[in-house]
């Protein structure tokens, strides 16, 4: 069968077209497959490695604010500070050697008032007794801590922004290390583990 110009054309365009809604297709794939990983944390320590995954749209404020302390590194060398069994991990604000890492920006708002729980495995951000002074610090929730969810326990509660999705089993190995007193340049810090816990890298899968 010979084909005319006009549907030799035709058939051009069609192809050109569908081949335009396939790439489309394909670009709109990784988007969103983009988007999914970078809302996953990632935390290597010398224990193992720990996944988080974060919940911009319950805590958009804080998922923001971690993601750009993840992006600049911050973490990197950090220690897990605070350690006490049947209760949380926390990490975020020391190194081993007990000196302070400056937060480089502001205090968040409070977010906790979400609908989030602080479940076991989940994550949430560390304050003072001012209930917007959130900056760096966050823990791990190893046990059910429904004290700790909005309005407990001062009327403000503690901002759930995430959960741990790989590596709870690290998690609960960080929980059951021996504990003490750390000498610091700020004086005495307790529930320290006598072995350094330390994240050698942390920042946002994907990317």
């Amino acid at each position: 069968m010979k084909l005319n110009r006009k549907t030799i054309l035709t058939i051009f365009v069609l192809f050109l077209f569908s081949g335009s809604i396939i790439l489309q297709a394909a670009r709109t794939l990784f988007q969103k497959e983009d988007n999914e990983m970078s809302n996953i944390a990632v935390f290597e320590t010398n224990k193992g490695k720990i996944e988080i995954e974060l919940y911009p749209e319950k805590a958009p404020i804080t998922v923001e604010n971690f993601k750009k302390y993840l992006e600049e590194g911050f973490y990197d060398g950090l220690v897990f500070h605070r350690v006490i069994e049947g209760f949380m991990i926390q990490t975020g604000g020391f190194y081993p050697d007990g000196t302070y890492k400056e937060p480089t920006g502001e205090p968040i708002e409070n977010e906790a008032n979400n609908g989030l729980k602080n479940e076991r495995g989940t994550v949430a951000m560390a304050r003072t007794s001012d209930p917007d002074s959130a900056t760096t610090q966050f823990f791990i929730n190893t046990v059910d801590n429904p004290g700790l969810d909005y309005p407990n326990p001062d009327g403000h509660g503690y901002a759930v922004f995430g959960k741990v999705i790989e590596g709870m089993d690290i998690v609960e190995e960080i929980e059951s290390a021996t504990t003490g007193d750390k000498n610091s340049p700020y004086g005495t810090i307790p529930d320290w583990p006598i072995e350094n816990i330390v994240i050698t890298e942390a920042y946002l899968k994907g990317n």
